[in-house]
């Protein structure tokens, strides 16, 4: 019984070591956006001078609508060609090709960024001197953060999809439903979740990319992270911080409102599925 409890408290002492690891920094990112110092690493009282501060800071404030933009293109077409692509590789085992595109899909994800960002540099300047464009910007920012999130919406969407009990969407169509009508009144609705969870992944991959977006970027088409690595060697003041701050704000609202929503619907879909068994 000694031997059980002390292994259980060694279990929950590891895992708040982990998460003090993980979210100490965090925590302290936090904290020294309220510093009235410029110094990182010194606290002289609490301030918001550099929330006011930031919103004179055209260089970051550009940065931040740019990762923006790109992280939600990036999220919605990565959702779009990632269920697409899940649903070629689920719904039809055989067909000419589906090694190699399976291959293809998965690359990305195996493959370093640094090569995957080198790669796409050299096809870019190869199609810039044969048609003279496109400039790099957030277009081939965009593709190439595309490429990365395509491959993760792929994995999350299929592995929801194989799990999908196939006598659903047949019950549907013995009944008289067209194939879209399948899609859009079945499946749908039964991968919903993880079509968010693929969302809220790639918007992160994207939002947080440097190595594609150093790569890819341009003259006057620079993403957060690369301006806060390039502020990073001259030395940081906490109006990044409180860039920081910010985004962490939002985002883990926007997880806890997903998670919150996600949750719902599956108590609903549960209870709707004993309503179902019980008449």
């Amino acid at each position: 019984m000694k031997s059980s409890r002390l292994n259980v408290a060694f279990g929950r002492a590891w895992l708040a070591a982990g998460y003090a690891f993980l979210f100490l920094p965090i925590v302290a990112l936090v904290v020294y956006s309220f510093n009235d110092s410029p110094l990182p690493n010194q606290w002289r009282g609490f301030t918001l001078k550099w929330y006011a501060a930031v919103r004179g800071d055209t260089e970051l404030l550009s940065a931040v609508v740019l990762s923006l933009k790109i992280a939600l293109l990036t999220a919605c077409g990565s959702v779009v060609l990632g269920t697409l692509a899940a649903f070629a590789l689920v719904k039809y085992r055989r067909f000419f090709g589906r090694t190699l595109f399976a291959g293809m899909v998965n690359a990305p994800l195996v493959m370093p960024e640094v090569v995957v960002g080198l790669s796409l540099l050299l096809l870019l300047v190869s199609v810039q001197h044969d048609f003279g464009g496109p400039q790099r910007g957030l277009l081939t920012i965009w593709l190439g953060h595309l490429l990365i999130g395509m491959a993760y919406a792929t994995v999350v969407v299929r592995a929801r999809l194989q799990e999908l009990n196939p006598q659903l969407e047949e019950a549907a169509m013995d009944l008289g439903a067209r194939p879209a009508q399948v899609f859009w009144l079945v499946t749908l609705p039964m991968i919903a979740q993880s079509l968010v969870s693929a969302w809220l992944l790639t918007f992160t991959i994207s939002l947080d990319d440097v190595v594609i977006s150093n790569f890819l970027s341009g003259p006057g088409s620079t993403t957060l992270p690369l301006v806060i690595f390039s502020r990073a060697r001259l030395g940081l003041n906490p109006s990044v911080n409180v860039v920081a701050t910010v985004s962490v704000t939002v985002v883990a609202t926007g997880v806890a409102i997903a998670s919150w929503l996600i949750a719902r619907a599956e108590r609903q879909r549960a209870a709707d599925l004993a309503a179902a068994a019980r008449a």
